[in-house]
């Protein structure tokens, strides 16, 4: 019995009954509908989970990579909130400097 599909979702040729999730999304990687190997005689649902496990090397480089930049920008907002917090505290000293200065200036 040559029938595609998988255990948890089974082909039917009834297309009211056939599962929507059973096609490809249209954010599918480019280049990953075509296959290097000879694969005839193949069942369509292997090919996809053989396509879709080679593909899980690259998907989590990806998520990992996004992670990653996502550290980094927060690291980068962080370094800019210290530098900035440097930069007022030096500010009040500078202004309380020149105040105390006028005062000393006004009482002589």
């Amino acid at each position: 019995m040559n029938v595609l599909g998988t255990i948890d979702r089974p082909t039917t040729h009834d297309p009211k009954k056939q599962d929507p999730t059973m096609h490809r999304p249209a954010t599918e990687p480019f280049g990953s509908e075509v296959l290097s190997r000879n694969t005839s005689g193949v069942p369509t649902a292997r090919q996809n989970r053989n396509r879709d496990m080679q593909l899980i090397p690259e998907a989590l480089a990806r998520a990992h990579m996004h992670e990653r930049l996502r550290e980094a920008e927060s690291e980068r907002r962080a370094v800019r909130l210290a530098a900035a917090r440097r930069m007022q505290r030096r500010a009040e000293r500078a202004s309380m400097r020149a105040r105390r200065a006028l005062a000393m200036a006004v009482m002589h």
